[in-house]
């Protein structure tokens, strides 16, 4: 993917400086590795900021036409093989941080994991949050698509995000801002989640770790979390299972060069060497083809699909 003259204009080639930026910017920087299909092409630029200042200090000279794209641990996404335009935007440590507010609230940074947070919940004695233990993201990426797993969402425990906008305006959203659904919000185009405040109820340590142990021992036996994947490749539609949809249509082991639908979860895409992202999309769109055919029920992707072909 070449470099847009729009966009060179408006940043420093070097990667340093660029709109006074503090944090390290790159041009033309692989996103495969970052992603947990492995796949994929590269960012137009790569911006990681220094502190919430450099953010907003970024996004406020950077040209408004410019595209720009939050990227966390890259686990529920399909980077296409051409690249994405415009800016990626990666949370570092200094948005990795979680601490307590009170007896039941967290405040957590935007690039925190969900095995920081509810490792941290757990020793303030906090709980209802051990479903985090169980979802490969950051905070940024489960507020804005209201993650949820184990028989919690987000929109249950979260009190309101701290979030930058595309023009460098930090705002705070309350929950019912978002207007969540499933797997869903109406978080601005753009915005970039740099904090959320997290509310459970008391409990204690022991049995919370005891919960998070069985969330674990669940997905380790369930889900191929070995290989290749992007996590749960459908939304399960009302009243239905994706996986049971998707087995049902015969699916199980379905392959599409070097992309497989995975035999121990059947909502699963795998990277099982070298595919690329068109092969494992086009896998995903024909497992969909096949679902209608048999269920008539249409599948709704739940992984993001960016960038260019």
């Amino acid at each position: 993917m070449a470099l847009d003259p729009h966009v060179s204009t408006a940043l420093d080639t070097s990667g340093e400086g660029a709109l006074g930026a503090r944090g390290k910017l790159t041009p033309q920087a692989p996103l495969a590795p970052l992603v947990w299909f492995k796949s994929g092409g590269a960012a137009e630029w790569l911006f990681e900021p220094k502190d919430l200042a450099d953010l907003q200090d970024f996004l406020r000279q950077l040209d408004p036409a410019v595209p720009v794209m939050a990227l966390g641990l890259g686990s529920n996404m399909i980077v296409r093989d051409g690249g994405v335009p415009g800016v990626v935007v990666r949370l570092g440590k200094a948005f990795a941080q979680v601490r307590r507010l009170d007896e039941v609230t967290l405040e957590c940074g935007g690039g925190a994991s969900g095995i920081l947070v509810s490792s941290t919940a757990r020793d303030a004695g906090i709980a209802g949050v051990e479903f985090l233990r169980s979802i490969p993201g950051t905070v940024g990426g489960f507020v804005r698509m209201n993650g949820g797993a184990y028989g919690g969402e987000v929109k249950d425990i979260l009190v309101d995000c701290d979030v930058v906008l595309r023009s460098g305006e930090l705002v705070t959203l309350d929950n019912a801002d978002l207007g969540y659904t499933y797997r869903h919000s109406q978080l601005p185009e753009g915005a970039i989640v740099v904090a959320a405040r997290f509310k459970g109820r008391s409990g204690e340590p022991a049995a919370i770790q005891a919960e998070m142990d069985r969330i674990s021992a669940s997905r380790e036996a369930s889900q191929p979390l070995r290989s290749k994947t992007g996590g749960s490749t459908f939304k399960n539609p009302q009243g239905h299972k994706a996986w049971e949809l998707v087995d049902r249509a015969g699916c199980r082991g379905l392959t599409l060069g070097g992309a497989q639908v995975s035999e121990k979860h059947t909502n699963f895409l795998i990277n099982t060497g070298a595919a690329t992202s068109a092969e494992i999309e086009a896998l995903g769109e024909d497992v969909r083809r096949r679902v209608k055919d048999i269920s008539g029920v249409e599948l709704e992707w739940e992984i993001q699909r960016v960038g260019t072909k």
